[in-house]
């Protein structure tokens, strides 16, 4: 826990998740945005302005080493994730990682090692475990009203959206395309809603068939990726089983003909079910098959909100001793299962283990 009144922290990217994040620290009478590093310098130089940080680097290790902070937000691209914030750990300070927590469960377990090893805090950045409906069905399943959870459905599905910027679509720099960029995010609260049980064993099966062709051959939401370069799977469908006998099915993609987007799990249960949108619960009471939903839910459900909630909890947990739900054990669970899916489809689709 940090001794002084204020948290001294740094960014490392300062991309568009960067600036969510920020936003979001600047209304903290506790926190100083001290450094931000980049290697972009225009961008460097916009966000710096913008949020009147002085102090600017495009190395982030001179970064470590000249300035004196207490933590580091890890907005990189995802196979830098590990390199970067191992080096911060070691440098004595605590690291809130974007997601994905790396692009390899292999890198994903140095990290978490290194915590260990330095007594730093690592929090991954799952901010839709602090969405009010992921809330209101995990303290369902912890009363017991789903019993033992039997199946769930992942769904991240986009009927056409390639990201045209950043590097979403080289798995060398992401490890992956839709399931690791969005399927994360309903991967890791549907598991964290189910208790977080131990995975053991994927298999899953990825399809390439828009996003390698030119972009103005097709609509989309967003125009002009850099087909030339895109190596990652336009859509993504894989099963997950877990040590207490329990399966995930999970769907993910960029571009799918399919009427709209999805993004939502389903949960069954031997006691009851649920969806998290509408948040809704499905049980058997009094002789009678019910489906209960809250009569009312904090509003503030939007991205930034969620962005909100999971910085302020950062802050918290370095700077006031709170608890953390994002821990770094289950961004590495996650990773593994994320890991595994991708392993078994270049293997063709047979069950592999997770490890």
């Amino acid at each position: 826990m940090s001794t002084s009144k204020t948290l001294r922290l740094g960014m490392i990217g300062t991309g568009g998740i960067a600036v969510t994040q920020m936003r979001t620290l600047a209304t903290r009478k506790d926190v100083e945005l001290v450094a931000i590093a980049d290697i972009n310098a225009a961008t460097l130089q916009a966000r710096g302005d913008a949020f009147g940080v002085s102090a600017r680097y495009t190395d982030w290790r001179k970064m470590l080493k000249q300035e004196k902070l207490d933590a580091v937000s890890v907005c990189t691209p995802n196979r830098t994730h590990a390199e970067t914030a191992i080096a911060a750990l070691k440098a004595g300070v605590d690291v809130l990682c974007e997601k994905p927590m790396a692009h390899t469960a292999a890198a994903a377990k140095r990290m978490v090692a290194t915590a260990k090893e330095t007594g730093q805090k690592l929090v991954i950045g799952f901010q839709y475990r602090f969405n009010p409906r992921t809330q209101f069905l995990r303290k369902a399943v912890n009363n017991g009203e789903m019993g033992r959870i039997r199946f769930g459905r992942v769904q991240a599905l986009r009927r056409r959206g390639i990201p045209n910027w950043g590097v979403f679509g080289q798995k060398e720099l992401q490890g992956g395309g839709p399931l690791i960029d969005i399927g994360v995010h309903v991967l890791e609260m549907t598991h964290y809603t189910m208790g977080s049980p131990k995975p053991v064993s994927a298999s899953a099966d990825m399809f390439t068939y828009v996003g390698n062709k030119p972009s103005n051959q097709v609509e989309s939401v967003w125009k002009g990726w850099d087909w030339k370069t895109y190596s990652v799977e336009d859509l993504a469908v894989g099963r997950i089983r877990f040590e207490d006998g329990a399966v995930l099915h999970i769907e993910s993609s960029f571009a799918a003909h399919i009427e709209k987007d999805t993004f939502n799990f389903q949960l069954m249960g031997e006691a009851g079910g649920c969806t998290w949108e509408p948040a809704r619960i499905h049980r058997d009471e009094g002789g009678y098959m019910v489906d209960k939903e809250p009569g009312w839910l904090n509003p503030k459900q939007g991205w930034q909100d969620m962005f909100d909630a999971k910085m302020h909890a950062f802050v918290d947990h370095v700077l006031h001793g709170k608890a953390t739900i994002a821990p770094a054990e289950d961004g590495l669970a996650v990773q593994q299962m994320l890991d595994a899916l991708y392993r078994s489809a270049e293997a063709g689709g047979r069950d592999v283990a997770i490890r």
